[in-house]
């Protein structure tokens, strides 16, 4: 395969449609950005819209360093009706014939699920058993056990209830499904439930206003798309330290640096820049006070030849 050019790394944040795949957008976006090199922080199902960060050439050795950023939904939950997918792309399994909760039932019901709470993945989802996701499983009509999980809720906001539906703003930690918080919810509530409607609003350090729906992005041209990248160093939250060239030579090659006085927690990460400003490595605090790369996002060739490592 002929190798690809260099070009600009960063993070491009779309806001994804309904009906698109994760993978679609991935797919669109090679394209509009001319590299192979893209990948998304974060699945988000066919259904739902809004934040999908994707990562950029360079971007994409960081993506572990972003995946465990907090998400914030708006999600539309309807009650008495429970479908096998637990949301609304799935056929019925039960419709509920009684009287639905009223609001207070409502509000206490939701208290139950801020916190830690335990959550059993659907059988609609990535997840694989024995290397196969669950999802195709699933449209087989099969059903595997599926061992629960705990997962962080931090905030649920009723935003209004207009029976038969739930308007709720929510803030939870990554792994968290909505659509089994939403049948859960119905269960509780003893009426049944499923996730009519879902919109990302933020993921981890990625937000709304930064993103841009596919149809924008693929009039502009290439040069537009890449200015919009957001650059690594703004949304890693670590530390920055500026690498003058010897310095910046050795960590481009792997090799390790004196930490700076008053960097004392081994274990601590910290972004290293190139002497232009441009995002380096990511740098990791051993035990014998020396910074050892933990990634490398390019080399720096800028520093003379003759330039010793030591």
């Amino acid at each position: 395969m002929r190798r690809e050019e260099a070009g600009p790394s960063g993070f491009l944040v779309v806001d994804k449609p309904s009906g698109w795949t994760s993978h679609d957008v991935v797919d669109a976006a090679r394209g509009w950005l001319g590299t192979r090199r893209v990948g998304h922080l974060g699945t988000l199902d066919p259904l739902a819209t809004g934040v999908l960060p994707l990562a950029v050439r360079e971007a994409t050795k960081l993506v572990p360093f972003l995946m465990s950023g907090g998400k914030r939904y708006r999600a539309r939950i309807r009650l008495g009706v429970e479908t096998e997918t637990l949301d609304a792309q799935g056929g019925v399994r039960c419709t509920h014939s009684g009287p639905l909760p009223d609001a207070e039932a409502v509000r206490k019901a939701l208290a139950a699920f801020e916190g830690e709470i335990l959550q059993t993945p659907p059988m609609f989802s990535a997840l694989k058993h024995r290397g196969v996701p669950l999802h195709r499983l699933a449209r087989k009509g099969l059903s595997v056990e599926r061992a629960p999980r705990r997962v962080r809720v931090d905030r649920i906001l009723c935003l209004g209830t207009e029976l038969p539906d739930l308007e709720l703003e929510i803030d939870c930690a990554a792994g968290t499904y909505i659509r089994v918080l939403a049948a859960d919810l119905g269960t509780r509530l003893g009426c049944g439930a499923h996730l009519a409607a879902l919109r990302r609003l933020a993921s981890g350090p990625f937000s709304l206003e930064q993103a841009r729906p596919p149809h924008e992005l693929s009039r502009l041209a290439r040069g537009d798309v890449t200015a919009l990248l957001v650059p690594p160093a703004a949304v890693l939250g670590l530390p920055v330290l500026t690498l003058e060239g010897a310095e910046a030579r050795r960590v481009a090659h792997g090799g390790e640096i004196p930490a700076p006085a008053g960097l004392s927690l081994t274990g601590a990460k910290i972004a290293a820049l190139d002497p232009e400003g441009a995002l380096l490595a990511v740098l990791e605090l051993r035990a014998n006070r020396a910074l050892r790369p933990v990634r490398v996002l390019g080399f720096w060739p800028r520093v003379a030849q003759d330039t010793p490592l030591c």
